[in-house]
């Protein structure tokens, strides 16, 4: 059966430390994740949350980029074409040749989020030791083996499901919290408050379904 894990890795171990570091409320998303070339990896991000000015500048000098081009902007989000350089190039296929599909790559303040998928659990802890030799340490935050869609499980619509999931990883559910309802709701696209009701009906459906036990009859 697959396995799912989401993984942590430090930019500096990673790529773009000095870029995030730069502008550390920016929050970068992959857009190509399903494949990659050899020419490329990650050749499109998304960026969102920051300056695109100071960002710009910033990707340019960062060292594991080679070039980078501004395609698209809008009032909150810009898109980026970027050119990686060998190293970074070689990581990524590395990890594929360990086995890893990369379904997601996010980045923020530092550190980058990456859900994996393997064929087997024994190829993750193979993952995990290989990188750990290399000093690419990968951090194991949760594993599952879905056998369906995680937000049919719960009762959850596929809304709920990404807003539950983007609130957790930007920190909204974190002691102290690091993200706000807004900023959630800028990374989905949408407002404050409808980022608020989508947590909240999510977190409502999981309880009910996960957690509450239905009454029954017991005469």
């Amino acid at each position: 059966m697959s396995v799912v894990g989401e993984f942590t890795i430090p930019a500096a171990a990673f790529a773009l430390e000095d870029a995030l570091a730069a502008v550390p409320e920016m929050t970068i998303e992959s857009d190509r994740l399903a494949s990659h070339s050899p020419r490329e990896v990650f050749p499109f991000l998304w960026a969102r949350g920051g300056s695109f000015d100071r960002f710009s500048r910033a990707l340019e000098g960062d060292p594991t980029v080679t070039s980078v081009d501004l395609v698209d902007e809008a009032d909150d989000v810009a898109l980026y074409r970027l050119v990686w350089n060998e190293d970074f190039k070689e990581l990524v296929h590395e990890m594929i040749d360990h086995h890893a599909a990369i379904t997601e790559a996010t980045a923020r303040d530092g550190r980058w989020h990456l859900r994996l998928r393997f064929a087997d659990e024994g190829m993750v802890s193979s993952f995990q030791r290989h990188f750990r030799d290399t000093g690419h340490e990968f951090e194991v935050r949760h594993l599952t083996s879905p056998s369906e869609p995680r937000h049919r499980k719960f009762g959850l619509t596929p809304e709920q499901y990404e807003a539950l999931v983007t609130a957790a990883r930007e920190g909204y559910f974190t002691i102290p919290r690091t993200t706000s309802v807004a900023e959630v709701g800028e990374a989905l696209g949408i407002s404050a408050n409808a980022a608020s009701q989508r947590i909240r009906r999510g977190c409502e459906t999981m309880i009910q379904s996960g957690l509450i036990v239905p009454d029954t009859e017991t005469e």
